[in-house]
């Protein structure tokens, strides 16, 4: 049976925030979250970019700098007022400069900005999502670290491989502090994916690229639909045992030692 049949509409009648989701796995996360009966609410840093996503899927959208704490707040407290309800959050916005490389280049502008980004960022969602799910007793929050969150990554990016660990670590502390009041946060873990961050990322550099590619074990990179159904799983009710996780879709890179020919 196709996973769609398997899934109908997991998601019918809840109201869902995704930050980033104007591109790359938010894009294709809010397709999914809209075919299985969600309402999105699509938070971007660039309007027209949010906007377009919001008209595709049927939702809204609300322009938001992440590492603006009115803003965040605005975000979660708009939604809320306009649909009664919060039930997701997909923290996803992030970036990863070509000027986050080896600690040895890279400088102090530069670390601070993907930590912001990456990490303060999930941080400030996190504080103003997690009241309004306390109010109605359930909720599922959903933060994208990286597999570079539990292992260390040969071509380094050294302000990335930070912030997504302290993603991982917060979201942990989190899905334990809220467990009993009915809020799973949970940190998704992917493997490279094929997004305009990640081409963009190695487009100057195909020998990053290959090197990266040559530790996957299935061979290739990941498509931004197969991120987007294992979010989809850590917002449903599916999941409803899971908090606290580190949910890795990598295609088996750190369960790897070495990969096949």
């Amino acid at each position: 049976m196709a996973v769609a049949a398997l899934s109908g509409q997991r998601l019918e009648g809840r109201v869902a925030v995704i930050t980033g989701g104007g591109s790359g796995i938010g894009l294709a996360t809010a397709r999914r979250f809209a075919a299985e009966g969600a309402t999105v609410v699509i938070a971007d840093v660039s309007a027209t970019a949010g906007e377009a996503a919001a008209e595709e899927v049927g939702g809204v959208s609300i322009a938001t700098d992440v590492t603006d704490q009115e803003q965040v707040r605005s975000l979660f407290a708009e939604t809320v007022s306009r649909f009664g309800r919060l039930d997701i959050a997909f923290n996803n916005a992030g970036i990863s400069p070509p000027d986050d490389d080896s600690i040895l280049t890279t400088e102090l502008a530069a670390w601070r900005r993907v930590q912001e980004v990456n990490l303060t960022s999930v941080y400030l969602c996190c504080k103003y999502a997690i009241p309004h799910m306390l109010e109605r007793g359930k909720g599922s929050i959903i933060n994208t670290a990286s597999f570079v969150a539990v292992m260390g990554a040969a071509t380094s990016q050294i302000s990335y491989t930070a912030s997504k660990g302290g993603v991982l670590a917060l979201s942990r502390e989190l899905g334990v502090q809220f467990a009993r009041q009915g809020v799973r946060v949970n940190a998704l873990c992917p493997g490279p994916v094929n997004t305009p961050l990640l081409r963009e990322l190695f487009a100057a550099d195909p020998e990053r690229a290959a090197r990266r590619l040559v530790h996957v074990p299935v061979g290739r990179f990941a498509e931004p639909e197969e991120i987007a159904a294992a979010v989809a799983f850590l917002a449903s009710d599916d999941s409803s045992f899971m908090t606290a996780s580190q949910f890795l879709v990598d295609g088996g890179i750190a369960g790897a030692y070495v990969t096949p020919e």
